[in-house]
């Protein structure tokens, strides 16, 4: 089930466009650019603030609350006990002893599929095939089909029931109380099959409609061998901790994040019992793994700024299709060149803005190391001397 769409963007409208792209790129050179300084200041800043907690940290015996401990950073470890117990009330679903219940919902559903070709014409002018499809499939979040270019025949249906995360209140690690949504965060899961009550509920929140188990989870609609647009697949996972380790300030019988003196808060967690020093080592590890995800990302976005800027050079030498190519594929390189020179430079003041020693002392590392090899290189290309003999001539 597809249909093809072909469209017509004329030179001076592409030129517009571009005219725009430039804008835009401009403002991702400008964003991307604070974002890699700014990354740099959050790594650092973490990274101390972790430095300082895993100096001051003590672990204490989950058991009891000693007063004397009150504003200090803490650990704990120990079993986890629920307070309570999570359930959907909607339709009676409880998981006794579990930290939450988290109720998934699928729709079978339209979805719609776009695959585009453009092909470059003399002039200028561009010509884009656009075809699409459309199928049914199993989707956990909505598609609104009223966006599709050819709604007529491919419209979804609203959801009578979304997904949803129910977790205690509060749960308890020996004497001490924690969050209860912090709690269920660290936790296992697994699936539970809903009773006769449950497809009851179901049964009459859905106007009567028919609700069977199937594959361990609550089948709404007619056939599952042949499901209808609208039909909903709907499962139930607990989760469950048997033990947890915490890092806060201790406020009461209770753990907050704990301000350290650059003003970074610190609340660590992990499931099972894990020392202090295995936990601050996994964050530092988690920061170091953020901070290049952050770069990456903010590389990448500064290239495509720099793309967008350089875009209308491509487009103005569009009026000869294979000159065009070239061009765009000139402008490609010369924004990755302006991104590996800019995005490091960035990235190096924002360490010698944060960490001037350190960065000055790298930099002083390396230009040593280079005047080095240039020292070697003059002295492997200077000739050799010749030798000479006693009366004073050089030797054949």
């Amino acid at each position: 089930m597809s249909f093809t769409e072909t469209t017509t963007t004329s030179w001076f409208a592409r030129l517009k466009g571009a005219l725009m792209r430039i804008l835009v790129g401009i403002v991702l050179v400008i964003a991307t650019t604070v974002l890699l300084f700014w990354n740099e200041g959050r790594a650092i800043k973490t990274y101390r603030a972790l430095v300082e907690g895993a100096g001051l940290v003590v672990s204490v015996d989950a058991g009891t609350v000693d007063a004397a401990n009150d504003g200090r950073l803490v650990h704990i470890s120990g079993p986890v006990t629920p307070v309570g117990t999570p359930g959907d009330d909607t339709y009676g679903i409880r998981a006794d002893k579990a930290v939450g219940l988290v109720r998934d919902v699928e729709m079978y559903q339209w979805v719609e599929h776009s695959e585009s070709k453009t092909e470059k014409k003399l002039g200028g002018s561009e010509e884009t095939v656009t075809t699409y499809n459309y199928s049914k499939e199993w989707r956990a979040t909505d598609v609104d089909s009223s966006q599709f270019r050819q709604p007529d025949g491919h419209s979804n249906p609203q959801r009578a029931v979304d997904s949803a995360r129910f977790t205690v209140e509060t749960a308890t690690v020996g004497a001490f109380t924690l969050p209860g949504n912090r709690v269920a965060a660290l936790g296992s899961e697994k699936t539970i099959i809903p009773g006769a009550d449950a497809i009851a509920a179901f049964r009459n929140a859905m106007g009567g409609q028919n609700v069977q188990v199937q594959n361990n989870l609550l089948y709404v609609g007619n056939d599952p061998r042949g499901p209808q647009v609208g039909d909903l697949k709907i499962s139930y996972r607990r989760i469950d901790l048997a033990a947890a380790s915490f890092i806060g300030a201790q406020r009461g019988d209770s753990l907050r994040p704990y301000k350290t003196s650059n003003g970074r808060e610190l609340f660590l967690s992990a499931a099972g019992d894990s020392t202090a020093d295995e936990m601050f080592e996994s964050a530092k590890t988690e920061n170091t793994v953020i901070t290049w995800i952050v770069r990456a990302g903010g590389l990448l976005g500064m290239f495509i700024g720099f793309a967008f800027i350089l875009s209308i050079l491509g487009v103005a030498a569009d009026l000869i299709p294979f000159v065009g190519s070239i061009v765009g594929f000139g402008t490609s390189l010369i924004a990755f060149a302006a991104t590996a020179v800019l995005g490091p430079v960035v990235i190096a003041i924002g360490w010698i803005a944060y960490r001037p020693l350190l960065a000055i002392g790298i930099v002083a590392a390396g230009v040593a190391v280079a005047a080095g090899i240039v020292a070697l290189r003059r002295r492997a290309a200077r000739p050799a001397a010749p030798s000479t003999t006693g009366f004073g001539r050089p030797t054949a």
